[in-house]
């Protein structure tokens, strides 16, 4: 089984009167990167959310969207500030001494001036909260998961069957070449011929020339080479897991290979199917960053 790095999950949990809602959406990126979204009250969770999604995640630049809804009644409470009110009350009396003026404070007018009165959020217990937070993430994290094995098995056909078609061209080079060294033979001893007219062809000259033609063209290296790595990479996409690192490697081994193909060509039909093959592992290499 392969997971594609692009992938979706969301999860709402109401419990005791709270509803958590996470989703999560992620894009390709070379390593694992969180970007968490989430209320300023929820922020000593970091460390333990990161912790839980790195049981499902392993590569790919992943966004988290975190909401918080509290519907408790009896959440917040109303704290009376007796020293705040005895400052203020005994400015406003000094006040009226020094400038002459009327004493009219009243509680009422006294209670509106900021900090005598204020709103406090009662204890929570946080072991409680992060139980129901941890089942949101979780939750979001398995169908974030299930998204992207779905698009990995996607992946995953369409790579083997380009591979197949990769092999073919392969398959069309090793038996090209043969045919190239046979029509080099006749082009030469036809040339030869017109030059020495009716004598006789040095069979011995003739085919050591073709065997030289032959070392400078041989590709017999690179195309087993280039077969056991298509062959490592479809191998590699059967038994899946965390494998686009390595995929991408054997890519880059491949293009390699190719190139090298492509530079000793000396026939239309070998060119045609190098450049064709290099067409092929650019789609492969691009559907591997994909990978998880």
């Amino acid at each position: 089984m392969i997971k594609s790095m692009t992938g979706f999950g969301r999860c709402e949990v109401a419990e005791n009167n709270r509803k958590f809602t996470v989703e999560m959406k992620s894009v390709n990126h070379r390593y694992l990167d969180f970007n968490i979204k989430m209320p300023k009250k929820l922020n000593f969770f970091e460390s333990a959310i990161r912790a839980e999604l790195k049981q499902y995640i392993s590569r790919g630049k992943v966004d988290i969207f975190i909401t918080y809804e509290d519907f408790t009644e009896n959440n917040t409470s109303i704290r009376y500030n007796r020293d705040v009110a005895a400052e203020y009350l005994r400015y406003l009396k000094q006040m009226s001494e020094e400038f002459g003026l009327e004493d009219d404070v009243r509680v009422s007018t006294l209670s509106k001036y900021p900090e005598v009165f204020t709103m406090e959020e009662q204890d929570i217990d946080e072991e409680e909260l992060w139980k129901e937070l941890q089942k949101a993430v979780a939750g979001a994290a398995e169908g974030f998961v299930q998204t992207r094995i779905a698009e990995g098995e996607n992946l995953k056909n369409d790579l083997l069957e380009k591979l197949e078609g990769m092999l073919l061209l392969v398959d069309r080079i090793e038996e090209r070449y043969p045919v190239i060294q046979a029509e080099y033979r006749d082009k030469l001893a036809e040339k030869v011929r017109e030059l020495l007219g009716d004598a006789q062809v040095d069979e011995g000259r003739l085919l050591t020339e073709v065997a030289i033609f032959a070392d400078r063209i041989c590709v017999d290296e690179e195309v087993v080479r280039l077969r056991s790595h298509i062959e490592t990479t479809s191998k590699t996409l059967r038994e899946g897991g965390s494998i686009g690192r390595k995929l991408d490697f054997i890519a880059q081994e491949m293009n390699r290979e190719a190139n090298t193909i492509l530079s000793k060509a000396n026939d239309l039909e070998v060119s045609g199917c190098a450049i064709e093959l290099k067409t092929e592992i650019e789609k492969v290499r691009e559907q591997i960053q994909n990978i998880e």
